[in-house]
C-alpha cells in the first residue's frame, strides 16, 4: 500500500474548501448582485459515497453563498461552515462534536488562506491547480484541477484506501 493509502486509511472525516476546489475558482455575478457557481456533477456522487460509507463530509469555506448552501443541502453534507475567518477553529469545533482528532481528517485546498488548517489536519490535500506554496506543504495533489472532479478523485482516493469501492 502507498504511503498516502496508509494515511488515508484510518480517516474519519473529508473537509474542502469550496472556491477552487469544489469549483473553478470563479463565480458569477449578474447585475442585480446574484452570485452562482458551476458545481461538477461527478463531485456530488463522491460526496455521497462517502456520506454512505460513514466518513463524515464538511465544507469549510472563507466565503458565503447560498449556492453552496445549497448545493450541500442536496448532498446531504451535515457540516457546512461558510464566511469562515478561523478554518481551524471550524475545523475543531467539528471534529469535538464528532469525538474525532484532527489526524483522522483530511483537508482539500487551494489557497493561502487554506494553509493553516492543512497544517492542522493529518492529511493535507491540495487540488492540482493550487498555488505552490499549498501544493509544497500536502501529502497529495490531485491530478484534477479544482471544480473538474478534484473532489471525486479525493473520495475515492480515501474509499480506495479504506477498502470502500467507489
Amino acid at each position: 500500500m502507498s504511503n498516502i493509502a496508509n494515511k488515508l486509511a484510518d480517516i474519519r472525516l473529508v473537509a474542502f474548501d469550496v472556491d477552487g476546489v469544489f469549483t473553478d475558482g470563479r463565480f458569477y455575478l449578474s447585475d442585480d448582485g446574484i452570485e452562482s457557481k458551476a458545481f461538477n456533477t461527478q463531485d456530488g456522487f463522491g460526496i455521497r459515497q462517502l456520506i454512505r460509507a460513514d466518513i463524515a463530509v464538511a465544507v469549510i469555506s472563507g466565503r458565503q453563498s447560498g449556492a453552496v448552501e445549497r448545493r450541500m443541502t442536496e448532498l446531504g453534507v451535515p457540516h457546512v461552515v461558510q464566511g469562515c475567518a478561523d478554518k481551524v477553529a471550524a475545523l475543531d469545533e467539528i471534529t469535538a462534536a464528532l469525538g474525532i482528532a484532527a489526524k483522522e481528517c483530511v483537508y482539500v485546498g487551494d489557497d493561502i488562506p487554506d494553509l493553516p488548517l492543512l497544517k492542522h489536519v493529518g492529511v493535507p490535500i491540495a487540488v492540482a491547480n493550487a498555488v505552490e506554496q499549498v501544493r509544497a506543504i500536502c501529502d497529495y495533489t490531485t491530478t484534477a484541477s479544482g471544480g473538474f472532479a478534484a473532489v471525486r478523485e479525493v473520495c475515492e482516493l480515501v474509499l480506495s484506501a479504506r477498502g470502500d469501492s467507489a
